[in-house]
């Protein structure tokens, strides 16, 4: 809630509270009686005390009982049962905790980010190096501009709009990729998840609230000459969104689309999982692509996150993998894929390989403009009638059948950028772990996975208790 009042959601997504004096997990929604003060010894301590909405503070009474009846503390001694560690296992950093942690001051900073985080420079220097197309991922909340509810500043809007004009002046396309959909399709940092919670699809009310999305930018960019498509939804997750609702959402998303713009471009994002094993294959969608007129099949491969491509040693391995496992992979979805166009919307040849390069600037090379600015890459200008997309920061480049793909997106929102982190679950709710280094907000309120453990000694019992997880 702020940098030191928390609301502690666990298993089920319920949420701790209080029953007299007894800790309980039963509310779904919380209240003032499910809100908790963290009070730390010191900044640089994990030690921690929790005081509740009572006044009172928790204490571990027992080897499995916890309840809140202590009035009184003082010091910080090592067998005070009302001390706990506090382990913040990882963090949550997008747009949500971003703003929510600048507070009254995130106005002004995420103004200044919109100002001058892409510039028309860009949109510039991007047609001069021969990428014709931009993929724009954008939050729901900017349908809400300039009012956006608590706790998004207004700006996202008027920065789109910036960047549809930049797109016309110089003949580029845009695609238009809903990135974050109303209560998270995936539960990551990029989907503006408050807290690792995964929501949509769940109820007709998320995905109607989608649709209205959908319907606002298809009629305000309708007769926008740059408009080259839209992407109905960003990376939904596998097993939490089953197919049979993602299908009936695209469905019914592009008739919306359609009632305005008949020849744009709708684009269909492939299912993803926090397991590769898992991963649902893109030719799932090819029926309903293949039943649906200028539709497009969304596929994203990266060579991080997973254990095969962290577990690789050398660069041999992530280029035979690419010679022979990706070539593969590529030539069966073409094979398979019918009518339907088949996109590649992300990628990245970034890897975790130790001494990879000694060369200075290991951290540039997400840039697509460094690449393109000291000689890495060269893009020849794409003839007219190509098909063209690419990915900026994390230098994505997207193909389709039979057609020559390179485009570069643009991140409107203020966490989706080269420095962006996934944290991966280990399910579809809130068992958060750390995969990647972390890019942290310049904030102490993002939202944390942490564990509370407590300190004091005991014969029977000395190891971590988890108490929740928010």
């Amino acid at each position: 809630m702020n940098e030191s009042t928390f609301r502690i959601r666990v298993h089920k997504d319920q949420f701790v509270g209080l029953d007299g004096i007894q800790v309980v997990a039963v509310a779904n929604s919380p209240t003032h009686s499910e809100t908790f003060e963290i009070i730390k010894e010191s900044n640089v301590s994990n030690r921690v005390r929790i005081k509740v909405s009572n006044g009172f503070f928790l204490q571990a009474k027992t080897k499995n009982l916890v309840t809140a009846d202590v009035s009184e503390v003082s010091g910080w001694k090592n067998n005070d049962p009302t001390i706990f560690n506090l382990t913040i296992v990882s963090q949550i950093n997008g747009d949500w905790q971003l703003q929510n942690g600048y507070g009254p001051e995130a106005p002004r900073v995420m103004k200044k980010h919109y100002d001058t985080f892409i510039t028309k420079k860009d949109f510039k220097f991007m047609k001069e190096n021969g990428i014709n197309t931009v993929r724009i991922p954008v939050g729901w909340w900017t349908t809400k501009d300039p009012n956006p509810p608590f706790p998004f500043v207004r700006g996202t809007l008027r920065a789109l709009d910036n960047a549809f004009s930049w797109a016309k002046e110089y003949k580029l396309k845009v695609i238009l990729d809903l990135h974050s959909a109303p209560y998270s399709q995936n539960g990551v940092a990029t989907s503006t998840t408050r807290d690792g919670s995964l929501k949509w699809g769940q109820t007709n009310e998320t995905i109607q609230q989608t649709l209205e999305v959908i319907d606002f930018f298809a009629a305000r960019y309708e007769k926008h000459k740059s408009l080259y498509g839209i992407e109905l939804l960003n990376e939904p997750l596998y097993p939490c969104v089953p197919l049979k609702i993602i299908e009936e959402y695209y469905r019914t998303a592009y008739s919306v689309v359609r009632r305005y713009n008949p020849e744009v471009y709708v684009i269909l994002s492939s299912r993803v999982s926090f397991t590769l094993a898992d991963m649902p294959s893109p030719q799932e969608l090819f029926p309903l692509a293949n039943s649906l007129e200028n539709s497009v099949v969304d596929v994203h491969w990266y060579h991080l996150y997973y254990d095969i491509f962290t577990d690789m040693k050398s660069v041999k391995e992530h280029f035979d993998y690419i010679e022979h496992n990706r070539t593969k992979q590529m030539t069966e979805l073409l094979e398979k894929s019918g009518k339907a166009r088949i996109y590649i919307g992300e990628w990245s040849a970034a890897w975790d390989v130790e001494n990879a390069t000694k060369e200075e600037n290991v951290q540039n090379n997400w840039s697509l403009k460094w690449l393109i600015e000291n000689g890495y890459i060269k893009l020849p200008v794409s003839k007219p009638e190509m098909i063209s997309s690419a990915m900026h920061g994390t230098g994505n480049v997207s193909g389709g059948r039979g057609l020559e793909t390179r485009t570069a997106s643009v991140a409107v929102d203020a966490t989706l950028h080269r420095e962006w982190v996934r944290l991966w679950p280990d399910g579809c709710n809130h068992c958060w772990k750390h995969t990647h280094k972390q890019h942290q907000p310049n904030s102490s309120t993002a939202s944390h996975v942490f564990r509370f453990g407590i300190t004091h000694n005991d014969e029977d019992n000395n190891e971590m208790k988890d108490l929740g997880v928010q």
